[in-house]
């Protein structure tokens, strides 16, 4: 199976955030010039026109766009940023260094914010991409599946795609694809 996953446009104000599951509004501006994006490359590339989003409304709101133009949009709560809890929608500067030094000491399966460790949104991207997998089988094809995600989520899936496991240090975790930015990976 093919995934071609778009990251969401920038939120308005999240600079310096933590930001997970927060919803956050996106200039109209941006959210039409990725579901232009994603028509042209549809359209070039002769797809299926079925867009997958999460229900954060950075990603939702694309899907609903291009649902105007034809689109068949589904959504997928399993498609949601890491749930940051406590800590999400906050100024990284005002959660304390000591709690994120207790994150980064036991990367995978620490939660000190309350919410889902790493390790947990692992199993919820294996999931999401399990059960798009089941459906190619299910129905004997192999149309690629398209989709807007969040970065965190895209990161894991390119791991899990390469082979890798859960980064056990904070270190080992990669930068963040950059907004409306394609990723497509095959598994």
């Amino acid at each position: 199976m093919e995934l071609y996953i778009w990251r969401h446009p920038k939120p308005l104000a999240a600079n310096g955030l933590c930001l997970g599951q927060t919803d956050m509004g996106v200039h109209p501006r941006k959210l039409k010039r990725l579901a232009n994006q994603i028509e042209r490359f549809v359209r070039l590339h002769k797809l299926p026109k079925v867009i997958w989003v999460s229900p954060l409304q950075r990603s939702l709101k694309v899907g609903e766009l291009l649902a105007q133009r034809g689109f068949k949009c589904q959504v997928a709560p399993d498609l949601m940023e890491l749930n940051f809890g406590t800590w999400d929608g906050r100024p990284w500067s005002d959660i304390p260094k000591q709690a994120i030094d207790e994150w980064c000491a036991d990367f995978a399966q620490s939660a000190p914010y309350k919410g889902e460790s790493v390790q947990e949104l692992f199993t919820r991207v294996e999931t999401q991409i399990g059960s798009w997998l089941k459906a190619c089988s299910i129905e004997n094809n192999d149309e690629p599946v398209l989709a807007v995600g969040h970065a965190g989520w895209i990161n894991v899936a390119k791991m899990l795609a390469a082979g890798e496991g859960v980064p056990q240090v904070a270190a080992d975790w990669p930068r963040p694809v950059g907004y409306r930015e394609l990723s497509s990976l095959r598994f």
